[in-house]
């Protein structure tokens, strides 16, 4: 179902939890799914995957993952301050430790010239509490392709927050 490139991605997220003993979570809007599906591809997920959101709309972002409205009021569904508090309420809402949050535009409508199809934000909250964000520009690459870019982008950064470790 899956490229060669998300199964490994999938694995190693998978490993990471796995020998951590950290359940994950995700959040996703213009993946809708995809993240949660990959992962739990992999035979075995079940024992580090606990739940994935689908958060299209902004009623679901604030019902299921109690994202404030004032942060969608002021700063729009694809915003930084938006995935933060998607991946941090992915974790409040769940019995996972760690989780992802994804939120673009993934065209072909929908861009503007400050929020261009193609942008989109990623949140992973880590197991010590810190939150890691990344944003990418993937550009008008079409609907499929911005959605598989976001789906590997995640992925990746997922796998990042399960080693990451807070300075001391």
């Amino acid at each position: 179902m899956f490229c060669e490139d998300v199964v490994a991605l999938a694995k190693t997220v998978l490993a990471k939890a796995g020998e951590k003993g950290v359940m994950v979570a995700t959040a996703e809007s213009c993946t809708g799914g995809l993240v949660a599906a990959a992962l739990t591809e992999i035979a075995g997920s079940s024992s580090v995957v606990d739940r994935g959101f689908v958060t299209y709309s902004n009623a679901a972002k604030m019902q299921m993952l109690a994202v404030p409205e004032q942060i969608l009021a002021e700063y729009g569904a694809v915003s930084e301050p938006t995935a933060r508090a998607m991946a941090m309420g992915a974790v409040a809402h769940s019995d996972a430790s760690a989780s992802i949050s994804i939120t673009g535009i993934a065209g072909p409508g929908g861009g503007s010239d400050e929020k261009p199809v193609g942008l989109v934000h990623f949140a992973a909250a880590c197991p010590d509490g810190q939150v890691l964000h990344v944003e990418r520009r993937f550009g008008d690459l079409g609907r499929e392709k911005v959605r598989q870019a976001a789906l590997e982008q995640a992925l990746s950064l997922l796998a990042q927050a399960l080693d990451y470790r807070t300075a001391q």
